[in-house]
């Protein structure tokens, strides 16, 4: 039998290929969504601290729409204060929306223009996301013409905190930059899904991103929608992290080494707490551990609200159970 022997042909992929196919996803990608993200204009009065007069200012950022019939996802720092709120859609039409909620606690508020047949963006399920895949960031800054970033998603889990002292949770770092203007806008995924509301960056720290997860947001939107709010736990007391000592964890046999000192419990207020007392240390809430204020305010979600809580707490050093009704806050 005759053979015949043939070189071996290696396929040779150029880096001009590669960036061509990458520019190929970011512009097909922006293409198919960008009708969906719009500009935010607020006009707010705020006091001159100078000249004690009132005044007023103007504020912009981005948003996109959720629905077609105009419900539209944008960060709360950005309609903060605001006493009118005007949206620019991609077409030039220039509307004025409706506040359906706001929550400062996840950065996330929803806003609603009476328009139909409006395209709407879909969110993508961010407990699947991955480090180093496309993360596009794209705003509407001056309602004039979009602003797009491209990178990767450079972390996942990261935490955030809120501008009313609570932690945003599972927040998506990323170096796909975000310009002035962007606030509100979303990042989204090589589908053109939604993985993320942007929400904040670092400018000391060259490019360092953070967008609040879908799954987060699409919760939070819903809320709003359904409630205009979003229901959490309230106790009534002012705590503070504090570290127990060697003895305290190990006559107690804690998880933790720290736990959430009360300075203060406020009398009246919507909440049982009348078993809780100034210099309690809570270590526990339904079997949870609790090593800082954080960790309570986790626990202390809308499923708490109205119900009989069982909270450990050290009292002269040595862990009593004590009984707690959360309350709603407001």
């Amino acid at each position: 039998m005759q053979t015949i022997d043939t070189p071996l042909q290696f396929i040779q992929h150029t880096d001009n290929e590669l960036l061509d196919a990458y520019s190929r996803t970011i512009t097909g990608v922006v293409g198919g969504i960008a009708e969906s993200v719009v500009h935010i204009e607020v006009s707010k009065k705020v006091v001159d601290q100078r000249t004690r007069k009132e005044r007023v200012t103007q504020g912009s950022g981005s948003g996109f729409i959720i629905s077609s019939d105009g419900f539209i996802v944008t960060n709360h720092h950005v309609i903060e204060g605001a006493g009118t709120i005007k949206v620019s859609l991609a077409d030039g039409r220039k509307v004025i929306a409706e506040l359906k909620g706001s929550d400062r606690s996840t950065d996330i508020a929803v806003l609603k223009i009476y328009e139909n047949s409006l395209k709407a963006l879909s969110f993508a399920n961010s407990d699947q996301l991955q480090a180093g895949q496309i993360a596009i960031a794209i705003g509407n800054p001056l309602g004039l013409q979009h602003t797009v970033t491209a990178g990767v998603v450079s972390a996942l889990g990261r935490t955030l905190r809120a501008s009313d002292g609570r932690l945003i949770d599972d927040v998506i770092q990323t170096d796909a930059s975000l310009n002035p203007g962007n606030s509100g806008g979303p990042l989204v995924n090589s589908l053109g899904q939604v993985i993320g509301v942007n929400t904040a960056m670092i400018p000391t720290a060259h490019g360092i991103c953070f967008a609040v997860s879908s799954n987060i947001a699409e919760y939070v939107s819903g809320k709003l929608i359904m409630q205009g709010r979003v229901k959490r736990g309230y106790l009534g007391l002012a705590g503070q992290l504090v570290n127990l000592t060697e003895r305290m964890i190990a006559a107690n046999r804690l998880e933790l080494r720290t736990g959430v000192y009360i300075s203060e419990v406020e009398a009246d207020v919507p909440a049982y707490n009348s078993e809780l007392h100034s210099g309690d240390i809570i270590v526990g809430f339904n079997d949870h551990s609790i090593g800082s204020v954080d960790d309570l305010h986790k626990q202390l979600n809308e499923k708490t609200i109205g119900q009989r809580i069982t909270m450990q707490v050290l009292r002269g050093g040595h862990k009593a159970t004590v009984a707690v009704i959360p309350g709603e806050m407001r």
